[in-house]
């Protein structure tokens, strides 16, 4: 990673908040990057960091005028590739003091989404400004897609009986499919299945 460089832009973006529309998209090919691609959600990639970073500077430039932060971050996602768009999400709780609700609707755009990366994303720190309703249906849209549970911001102190309910349910109708429970799923049944059998078992 060029740190200079990257602090270069911090700057340059904190006094003119307009060139993140430069900077964000061209972050990974000039700041740096981690080589290849990864599959898995949650993983840790140096141009999510990067571009975290530059949205911090983007929160600090703009944190008088939520609207415009808003207006900024809505459009770096609406305009992004998805590693772009996974940024904005990873950043979003970063902002959250001044963003308020204003992003929000970034959040259901990506659950609505069967990218791992971007659902997994989505369920960070800002995932707490989630409705219940909403933050339930996320937490299973995890377990469609895929996204480890662990990934889930605030899952313990969040997860109340009509998710065990609703975890119930969806385990259920795969068991009734012939189809196999996720690991994730197991510990919010209501007779939760042992992980690891043991010999007796």
């Amino acid at each position: 990673m060029n740190e200079t460089l990257l602090a270069e832009w911090c700057t340059e973006i904190e006094a003119t908040p307009a060139r993140i529309r430069t900077r964000f998209p061209a972050a990974a090919r000039e700041i740096g990057r981690t080589p290849g691609t990864s599959p898995e959600p949650g993983a840790d990639r140096v141009e999510d960091d990067i571009r975290v970073q530059l949205l911090g500077a983007l929160g600090r430039g703009l944190a008088g005028d939520a609207d415009a932060l808003s207006a900024e971050i809505h459009d770096l996602y609406r305009f992004g590739d998805a590693d772009e768009r996974r940024a904005v999400l990873l950043g979003l709780g970063h902002l959250s003091q001044v963003l308020g609700d204003r992003a929000v609707d970034l959040l259901q755009d990506a659950l609505r989404t069967n990218d791992p990366r971007l659902v997994a994303a989505a369920m960070g720190t800002y995932a707490a400004r989630l409705d219940d309703a909403a933050w339930r249906q996320a937490v299973l849209k995890c377990l469609f897609v895929g996204v480890p549970l662990r990934l889930v911001d605030g899952l313990e102190i969040r997860a109340d009986d009509e998710l065990r309910r609703m975890v119930a349910d969806y385990a259920a109708e795969r068991r009734a499919a012939g189809r196999e429970v996720p690991a994730d799923a197991l510990p919010f049944l209501p007779d939760p299945v042992p992980l690891h059998p043991t010999r007796e078992s």
